[in-house]
Parts: C-alpha cells; structure tokens; sequence
C-alpha cells in the first residue's frame, strides 16, 4: 500500500510552476480547438497527442483509449442536448460529478476547474432559479468559452471566476455544493485543494468529485509510468492518500467508488465526502 501523504510528486526534473504551466497550456489549446470548430472526440486524440511529448517522463501509451474514459462520453445523451455544443465539445473530465452530487433546488455550486462551462451550465439547471452555479478555472481562454456558453444557454444564474482550486476566490461557508471532474489530480498541491473544498463549504455540505485515482498498490512512480501528468495520470492520488487527506482536512463520511479503468490500475472515480455540521 501507498503511504497516506495525500500529495503526488510531479514530474522528475519539472518545477510545480512548470506542471502548473504546462497544465495551463494544455487547456489554454483545448478552448482554442474549439473555438476553432474541433468535436471532443478529436479534441481528446489531439490532446493525448500533445500529452505524449509533454514532458522528460513521458506518458499515455498509444493504447490507452481516452475517448471512451474522457470527455463528453461520459454524459448521457439527454445533458448534452440540453447545452451549446461549444460546452459538450470542450469536456474533458473523466466523469459526470453533477449525476451524483444530488443537486437540489436553491442550492448553491462551485466547479473546481471548470473549464468550457458544461457542469457549472448542467448544475444551473438543477439547481433552478434560486440556486446559483459558481465556476473557477485559472485559463483565460476557458474562462472566455465557458462566458460564452452560458450566454448561449441564457443561463443568468452563473458566474465564473478566475482563480486556482489552490486559492478559490470565494469566501469562507459559502457553497452548499463543491464539484470538480478530473481537475483535482492536476494540482500540485491537493492537501491545500482539499483545505479550499472545506472552507468554502457551509456546515453540513458535501463534495461529489469525478477524479482518476490510483489503486492502492501503485507507487508514485507507476502511475508516471501509465501516463503524463498533463494528462491526469502521473499526479493521481491513490484510493488511500484521497481518503486520508479529505479526514485530514475535516471532512466525514468519505468514500472513493471506482466507475471506469483509465488505464491499467487507475480508474475514473467519484468522490464523496461531507462537511460536519457541527
């Protein structure tokens, strides 16, 4: 088993910064592709390509089948149509967190990472007129395509801010709701993510994340073996370092459920976990 430090390493030789910049990088190109008219299923190919050269400890096998564990795939044919096809065709998350974080009417959401807005608009929705939808994302190009999008939805109940999921520009206990899809593992520092997630939650709220995790028998450097970190591979936390840093940061009643085989011992999961009310 892995140890519990909830902090997965970058790449060997690459600075945080560099990660950190990289990563923007990556997504920065995605919002331009498809600004450009480029469909997710091109999207992710084109992607994974660009992953492979990302950096020294290079990545996704040429095997690995990202069109059926990432991107719009993973929503049911019923959210697409709800929204413009510029948001379904910038989804590059490795889940649907709005499936199950049970969103109820007057609720209020933030999307960690929200990239071209397809959660932050399908969470809207549920949350009706007297909810409102939060999202941050660091990208100006995402953070453009995403404003767009909500235009074109006539969605008046959002708002993306930019920001890091490191430091969320939100106050404290305000959010009902946190979700992210296949963000959190990009971070170079989860232990201060999970802090923010907590933070920003009101007493009694919960967290539904879509994420890769490891199984626990993956060291750090098997999981940079089955993919880069650009790619929301190398950085993953195992099944164990997530459990323990959501208890490290406070939370109760946490669980991590396997969904999808990413690649060989890592797998789209979705993350539960609540704020005590008390």
């Amino acid at each position: 088993m892995t140890t519990s430090n909830p902090q997965a390493p970058t790449q060997a030789g690459v600075t945080p910064d560099e990660v950190r910049e990289q990563v923007r990088n990556r997504y920065a190109q995605a919002a331009t592709a498809v600004g450009r008219g480029v469909g997710n299923a091109e999207l992710n190919v084109d992607l994974q390509v660009v992953d492979d050269c990302c950096g020294p400890t290079s990545c996704c096998s040429s095997d690995t089948t990202v069109d059926e564990a990432f991107g719009a795939a993973l929503y049911s044919s019923g959210d697409q149509e709800e929204l413009p096809a510029e948001a379904v065709a910038a989804s590059l998350g490795c889940g649907n967190p709005t499936a199950v974080a049970d969103l109820r009417a007057g609720e209020r959401v933030l999307d960690l990472g929200s990239g071209g807005g397809i959660d932050v608009l399908l969470s809207a929705r549920r949350v009706g007129e007297t909810g409102f939808a939060y999202g941050v994302d660091m990208t100006d190009e995402m953070l453009d395509l995403a404003r767009a999008n909500a235009a074109k939805a006539g969605a008046t109940n959002v708002e993306f801010r930019k920001g890091t999921i490191e430091d969320v520009p939100l106050p404290d206990a305000s959010v009902d709701v946190v979700i992210s899809n296949c963000v959190i593992n990009l971070s170079v520092d989860k232990p201060k993510v999970l802090a923010e997630m907590f933070r920003v939650l009101t007493p009694g709220g919960r967290i539904g994340i879509s994420d890769v995790v490891a199984e626990d028998h993956l060291s750090p450097a098997d999981r940079a073996e089955r993919g880069s970190y650009v790619g929301c591979i190398a950085g993953a936390l195992s099944r164990t370092e997530y459990l323990e840093g959501l208890a490290a940061a406070g939370f109760s009643d946490a669980e991590v459920e396997f969904t999808h085989e990413a690649v060989p011992g890592m797998h789209g999961a979705i993350v539960r976990a609540t704020k005590p009310a008390a």
